[in-house]
């Protein structure tokens, strides 16, 4: 058997009528930028994550970066976050010529570790950037507590986590602003790059609105800006594929539950992703980590047995070759645990149109390496 990592064309198969005729209407409209469509989908975002605005543009790294151009952070100003990620959310806090500060994330959830970022706040930091890595919200509460003390902005990097929530809070409630990347990979993808900014406060998304179309209140009257828009056709797609999110999000959750069932007694060899008490985790992705250093004999094996397991994020974005290409850091502290991370995390298959049939091999050949390497 071959179980692959992603399911997107079985998922538009299941949706082909919707999507093909929400495309169709776009071509037909001849409105293909900042048009109905997108206008009608940025409604539907903002009710979905209950909040005021929502505005689309063209990919989850601006979604990060614009709102924090919005916030006038920028040279001379440093924003905490974690190396154990993308490495755009280091991307968006380095194209406002801001410093990035790197703090360990917790060895458990792997998201930031709250414990840490208050000692990594100096004079020049102007905001935190906390990720919900692999679909599991950060502590925000915590965090968001912390930004209050110090007077700091917060934006959230959900690019990872639609539909999730914490324990007693949703994501986007506990901060200034949130970005959320659309690319196929995510799990609410449009085919093709994509992503949105969504937001409470009326100062940034009227900046972001501007910025993302050249600085453009209105027509013919421009500032400087980018060209940072959500296209039509993928509003559309989006749009259909709002609509099923939370089952998908439900598949995925009952997909991990019996992962981690059926590999509860491996944990010797390799260990589970661990969801917060109370927390809505949405696995984005389904991460183990070798606890044997072998990691990539893991992979290889996997592979080589027709399970297309993958890795996220095998460098630390600190460790990256050529880093920082003459942009600012600073890692406070160990981070001890986001490198341990970073060198033996592999991801399960993990997509919500994934087969009993295809789960189970996988579970098969986990536990056929962890035994041979027990």
């Amino acid at each position: 058997m071959t179980v692959g990592f992603y399911g997107h064309a079985r998922q538009y198969h299941n949706l082909k009528a919707e999507i093909d005729e929400a495309i169709l209407t776009v071509l037909e409209s001849e409105q293909y930028v900042l048009g109905p469509t997108l206008t009608r989908y940025e409604q539907e975002m903002a009710e979905y994550f209950g909040v005021k605005h929502a505005i689309g543009l063209n990919s989850g790294t601006d979604a990060l970066w614009l709102p924090l151009l919005a916030l006038g952070i920028g040279k001379g100003d440093e924003v905490i976050t974690m190396p154990n990620t993308f490495f755009a959310t280091a991307e968006g806090i380095w194209f406002t010529d801001a410093t990035a500060v790197f703090v360990d994330c917790d060895a458990k959830t792997k998201n930031i570790d709250p414990d840490l970022i208050e000692a990594a706040i100096t004079p020049r930091t102007k905001a935190i950037m906390p990720v919900h890595l692999y679909g599991q919200c950060a502590e925000m509460d915590r965090i968001w507590a912390i930004a209050e003390k110090h007077g700091l902005a917060v934006i959230e990097d959900n690019a990872q986590a639609i539909d999730a929530a914490g324990a007693g809070f949703r994501a986007c409630e506990k901060s200034d602003a949130m970005g959320t990347s659309f690319i196929i990979q995510k799990n609410l993808g449009t085919f093709g790059d994509g992503g949105a900014m969504v937001t409470n406060r009326d100062d940034i998304a009227a900046t972001v609105k501007k910025l993302r179309n050249h600085g453009s209140p209105k027509r013919s009257c421009h500032s400087m800006g980018y060209n940072s828009r959500l296209d039509d056709i993928h509003a559309g797609i989006l749009s259909v594929k709002l609509k099923h999110i939370t089952a998908w999000s439900d598949q995925r959750r009952a997909i991990a539950a019996k992962y981690t069932a059926a590999l509860s007694d491996c944990t010797n060899v390799i260990s589970l992703p661990y969801e917060m008490p109370g927390y809505r985790h949405v696995y984005h992705l389904y991460v183990v980590e070798t606890l044997n250093g072998k990691r990539d004999e893991m992979l290889k094996f996997l592979n080589e047995n027709g399970v297309d397991a993958k890795c996220h994020y095998p460098i630390a974005i600190h460790q990256q070759e050529g880093f920082p290409w003459g942009k600012d850091y600073r890692v406070h502290g160990s981070i001890a645990n986001a490198e341990f991370n970073a060198a033996n995390c592999v991801s399960l298959p993990m997509f919500p149109e994934l087969t009993d049939a295809e789960s189970d091999y996988v579970i098969a050949k986990v536990r056929e390496w962890v035994a041979a390497n027990a």
